[in-house]
């Protein structure tokens, strides 16, 4: 059976338990830029969090349901409202996903949006801005957040 679940997956050099660490600290990756926020916490399962970004234009709000060491991360999201699109509400319901697997001395992280589908009036909008967000903002933070770990300790 074919998905058509948002899916984009990401190879790194970390092990996958720096990539599961750096994945729970959201405001690390989530929200870098200026016009995004990033409120709560996203540590432990039960732990919510929201995200604002574009000066309101997009808000979520994620509760951590799965958490499993070192292999996933899910977060459902509670609430939403996207001001570009007509359904504002058509994150609610949905999942973020995050699974990891260890390849020989990489990690593979394959990130799906359940329930993000091409029906979705945002899919065209929210789908390359995913791609962004984990092949871009999360690759640059798994890098930085490991980096930094590593000359810490060698200090």
């Amino acid at each position: 059976m074919t998905t058509t679940d948002f899916t984009t997956t990401l190879l790194v050099n970390q092990s996958p338990e720096e990539v599961f660490d750096a994945l729970k600290n959201v405001r690390g990756w989530w929200s870098g830029l200026h016009s995004e926020i990033f409120e709560g916490e996203s540590e432990k399962l039960g732990d919510e969090f929201s995200f604002f970004a574009g000066d309101g234009a997009h808000y979520t709000k994620q509760k951590l349901v799965e958490l499993v060491p070192n292999k996933k991360i899910a977060w459902l999201v509670t609430d939403s409202k996207l001001t570009f699109a007509q359904n504002q509400t058509e994150w609610t319901g949905t999942k973020l996903c995050f699974e990891i697997f260890a390849e020989g001395d990489a990690t593979k992280i394959v990130f799906t949006h359940v329930g993000l589908v091409p029906g979705f009036e945002c899919y065209h909008a929210c789908a390359p801005a995913w791609t962004q967000y984990i092949q871009e903002r999360l690759l640059n933070w798994i890098n930085t957040a490991t980096a930094s770990k590593t000359m810490s300790t060698a200090q």
